[in-house]
């Protein structure tokens, strides 16, 4: 029997991606976004339910309509300087919603979610590579919202029987291979894309936030995952979840850290021109330095990363652009 899959957040740069995963091997997809942040022509893989996650009328409605077997959890806001700026709207959109879609969830009978969490529930790290046993202390709202929430899972699958997978993944970067998505933020803040469209435009310059960070080179140091390495790590831990029920966490990162400054040189390198690149200060909440152990999603999912060189990732992000240039 086919199994179906409800995506919210679906018409988003990861949550499409997955979508697409899902449907290739052999799910209904169903979307369920407000496309406050995601885009309509993103939707290609089913139907789309267009509503907010905190409205339990429209999220128990849609539960009920196409009685998933599993539910993909990407609706959130993502950015740590906005978190920073605003946390009520992270604590309410992030934390709260998910609240209201697991009470929707409870109410309909759907049994199962798979969760997009962050690395940024780690804080500054301890030691490098980071593994799943990491002590979690954020220091952001982002980073809080989003590890209230796998507390959440844990208390809802001991109460209510809930089974979940938290994925902690690490900076998710690229765009399709076959053209058809890729990523899009308004503003954008995600520093691949901000490299290409200076490499792509002279008077678009590139800020490197922070250049004295306890690095080698004094720029922050980051773990870059493809995003269809991400798709495929969601589609094998939502089958999982699915015959095995659970409460499970995996970090999704490649073990590999490129610095920013590493970064330009890697788009310079891939789109043959020079950026002009600008020196500004730190971004409050940021750490220096974020790498990821996935060793436990490669045993336990059968996952390793296969498509996240760091000059792949340019590449297909590079090709997206070009293909839908900012206005």
């Amino acid at each position: 029997m086919t199994r179906t899959v409800l995506v919210t957040g679906g018409a988003g740069y990861v949550g499409s991606h997955c979508c697409k995963a899902f449907a290739k091997a052999g799910w209904n997809v169903v979307t369920l976004d407000n496309l406050s942040r995601g885009w309509r022509d993103a939707v290609r893989w089913g139907p789309l339910v267009e509503c907010d996650v905190r409205d339990p009328l429209e999220v128990r409605g849609a539960l009920e309509k196409y009685e998933p077997d599993l539910v993909a959890h990407f609706a959130a806001f993502a950015y740590v300087g906005e978190s920073v700026e605003n946390p009520a709207m992270y604590y309410e959109n992030n934390t709260a919603g998910t609240l209201a879609l697991l009470n929707g969830m409870r109410a309909a009978g759907c049994r199962h979610i798979l969760f997009s969490s962050t690395c940024a529930s780690y804080g500054v790290p301890q030691h490098i590579p980071i593994d799943e046993s990491h002590p979690q202390a954020p220091i952001n709202p982002y980073g809080w919202s989003k590890m209230i929430i796998e507390r959440m899972l844990e208390d809802f699958g001991r109460a209510y029987g809930i089974g979940s997978v938290s994925l902690r993944y690490f900076n998710a970067a690229g765009a399709d291979p076959e053209g058809e998505i890729g990523e899009r933020h308004e503003p954008e803040t995600h520093v691949i894309p901000l490299a290409i469209e200076a490499a792509r435009r002279t008077d678009r310059p590139f800020t490197v936030l922070g250049t004295n960070f306890p690095t080698p080179d004094g720029s922050a140091i980051r773990d870059y995952v493809h995003v269809n390495d991400l798709a495929r790590a969601h589609l094998l831990a939502g089958e999982m979840l699915v015959e095995r029920g659970g409460t499970h966490v995996f970090n999704l990162g490649t073990g590999v850290g490129t610095s920013v400054l590493e970064l330009i040189e890697a788009v310079r390198r891939v789109a043959r021109t020079e950026l002009v690149v600008r020196r500004g200060p730190r971004r409050e909440g940021d750490p220096p330095k974020l790498v990821a152990s996935f060793a436990k999603a490669e045993r336990e999912l059968g996952w390793r990363p296969q498509h996240s060189h760091i000059e792949f990732i340019i590449e297909t992000a590079l090709e997206w652009r070009d293909r839908h240039p900012p206005v």
